[in-house]
């Protein structure tokens, strides 16, 4: 299987790089399952400080990044496509959007800085905007290392047990069920007794009704329709997780 290519542009690549040769990412990466390029555009600046920003046209605070090392770094590098600026004004990243991207092959990101990039570089460059919510960052790197996580554990073969990408948070429109393990009791808390029956139809019909009940308690936002009579019946039959938090 062809890696899946992911070509990061940041000013700060030492920012990314010990992170992403740790862990499951160095790992995956260690397997060929994943071929991660880090790129400094500061390299393609043409003067002789190697400066990447500039004051910004019509006056403000702070500096803007030039557009001319951005296209040249771009342009020589030819990444995987889509490019990605790391903006928070761009779409909101998130697990459907981390799937499409580990199923098509490679993508790239670009880090911004300061008080963003030169607007031709999102314009003519780039082919979207990815935010991871609505925060402010210094610079497009920490927003970087979250997308490629996301990604990089959906891609075959990365994960050890394959079904834990498909039971966990969003993946079905709800957020993950509670989990537990040893010892059975711990300072007078237990472990849900249906855990430990054994009865593997009525554990997966429990943690579907805690999932439901977490999701409905802590992401509403998520559901966008009534309780089905099959949802309600499932929280009827395990109150203990429709009580869950």
């Amino acid at each position: 299987m062809r890696a899946v290519r992911i070509d990061v542009f940041s000013i700060f690549p030492e920012y990314l790089r010990v992170p992403l040769e740790l862990s499951l990412i160095g790992r995956a990466r260690a397997a060929g399952r994943v071929d991660i390029r880090l790129h400094d555009p500061r390299a393609f600046a043409t003067d002789r400080h190697r400066r990447v920003d500039d004051v910004p046209f019509g006056g403000g605070p702070g500096m803007v990044m030039r557009p001319e090392p951005l296209f040249a770094a771009v342009e020589a590098v030819e990444p995987a496509r889509p490019l990605l600026l790391c903006s928070a004004s761009g779409r909101r990243f998130d697990a459907a959007w981390a799937a499409e991207l580990a199923a098509g092959g490679g993508f790239s990101l670009l880090c911004g800085r300061y008080e963003g990039v030169d607007q031709r570089v999102a314009d003519h460059l780039c082919d979207g905007e990815l935010s991871i919510g609505d925060v402010v960052l210094a610079g497009g790197e920490a927003a970087a290392l979250v997308a490629i996580e996301a990604v990089v554990r959906l891609v075959p073969g990365v994960l050890g047990n394959e079904a834990s990408a498909v039971e966990e948070s969003f993946t079905h429109g709800l957020v993950e069920y509670p989990q537990y393990t040893r010892p059975a009791r711990f300072r007078g808390w237990e472990v849900p007794e249906v855990l430990r029956s054994g009865d593997h139809a009525r554990i997966a019909r429990w943690r579907r009704a805690a999932a439901l009940a977490r999701t409905l308690a802590r992401r509403p936002d998520l559901r966008s329709r009534p309780l089905t009579a099959e949802e309600q019946a499932l929280l009827d039959e395990f109150p203990d997780a429709a009580a869950l938090r």
